[in-house]
């Protein structure tokens, strides 16, 4: 018989992926009219067990009191840092996710041996954890998802941790195309703040790390994963922040995560100890409050690149109001991605990257020829419209 509790908002993500690992099956999740600020959250025992499910039961009381207690833990220290100060923390971790200031929010990855499988969006969320299901669920529900019609079909798939899902290039195109879609960008942005920003400030707080840059060090290990075995490493090692002080504690916990990143059995992980040789060079140029501009991974944090669209991401131009063909420089927007995808639908082996090149043309000849049309590998809008839909 499904059940429910209510979460805070800002646990839900957490809380789903907590009942899930217990051995729930999550039905739902919802804004719980009754209490601002909170989320309905349906589910049930799971009568077989999906991928990664603990071996260890957990009541769904003891999780939504658990949830109850993080959320009701004081700011603290932390919550003094400014807006700027915040996204510039944000866009370090978003550099070492996807190489962008400002995430890729259409960013498809699959790294072979990732336990976490297919990874998408701006943080590089996963379909082993589940949050990857959560985060499409939510924009699947929101009326104005302009491709949510395409993937509803596959979220209970991703919400039953379907590895299949790794190889599915369809779908691999949808994803990309989505984010062009403002409201994507936006379930992203929320997802992610409530998932891994505020959770990350919460600890923080309960720390004593006040400074922007030890912040980030926190955040960071949210996204990545094992925070909290690296802090209680660090915290045998010197002591807790009051201890050592914050700046020390700081500086020996990115020793020890860099060890446990150099030494671990995934070469993947072992790849990433460039993140804390990043924030090893920061702390020596004692940019603890992230002060601007900044260069992390040769890459300029500064007002300039913290605004704008987002690479990767396109507005217009509006499908049918150009020509498609091969030039120089090469056609790039949403008119190239929707042709791309509406091909990908068709089943036409084509990446939805939104830039006509070499391969686009060639594709479209291939369409084109099937269809008895002149085979110039260019698009006129009546095309395109046919392509599109």
């Amino acid at each position: 018989m499904p059940h429910q509790d209510s979460i805070p908002c800002d646990e839900c993500a957490n809380s789903t992926l907590d009942l899930r690992q217990a051995g729930f099956t999550v039905l739902g999740c919802g804004p719980d009219p009754a209490k601002p600020g909170f989320c309905t959250v349906e589910f049930e025992r799971t009568r077989t067990r999906s991928i990664g499910a603990s071996t260890s039961p957990a009541t769904a009381a003891g999780i939504a009191t658990a949830a109850a207690a993080v959320a009701a833990a004081p700011a603290g220290p932390a919550s003094a840092m400014t807006p700027t100060q915040a996204r510039t923390a944000q866009a370090i971790i978003n550099l070492f996710e996807t190489s962008q200031v400002l995430g890729d929010y259409g960013k498809v990855t699959l790294i072979p041996g990732d336990t976490g499988l297919l990874t998408f969006g701006r943080s590089q969320t996963t379909l082993g954890s589940g949050n990857l299901g959560l985060l499409l669920q939510r924009y699947c529900a929101n009326p104005g998802a302009r491709f949510g019609a395409r993937l509803s079909a596959f979220v209970p798939r991703f919400m039953a941790i379907d590895s299949a899902l790794n190889t599915d290039q369809r779908l691999h195109n949808i994803l990309r195309a989505t984010a062009d879609d403002a409201v994507m960008r936006e379930v992203q942005d929320v997802f992610f703040d409530q998932a891994y920003w505020q959770p990350s400030v919460r600890a923080a707080s309960r720390l004593g790390i006040s400074t922007p840059l030890g912040v980030a060090v926190v955040y960071d290990g949210h996204v990545q994963g094992s925070f909290g075995a690296m802090r209680d490493r660090t915290t045998a090692t010197v002591g807790t922040p009051a201890a050592a002080g914050e700046r020390g504690w700081v500086i020996e916990y990115l020793r020890q995560r860099h060890q446990w990143l150099a030494n671990h059995g995934r070469a993947d992980l072992r790849a990433t100890v460039y993140r804390m040789e990043a924030f090893g060079r920061l702390a020596e140029q004692g940019f603890w409050g992230l002060e601007l501009p900044l260069v992390v991974r040769s890459r300029e944090i500064s007002a300039l690149t913290l605004s704008g669209m987002p690479p990767g991401c396109y507005d217009g131009p509006q499908p049918g109001t150009r020509p498609l063909a091969l030039q120089a420089p090469l056609h790039r927007g949403l008119d190239v991605r929707l042709v791309q995808l509406g091909l990908s639908d068709l089943g036409v082996d084509i990446r939805a990257d939104g830039v006509f090149g070499q391969t686009s043309m060639l594709r479209v000849r291939d369409w084109q020829a099937a269809r008895g049309l002149p085979v110039s590998g260019v698009l006129d809008a009546a095309q395109v419209a046919l392509i599109v839909g």
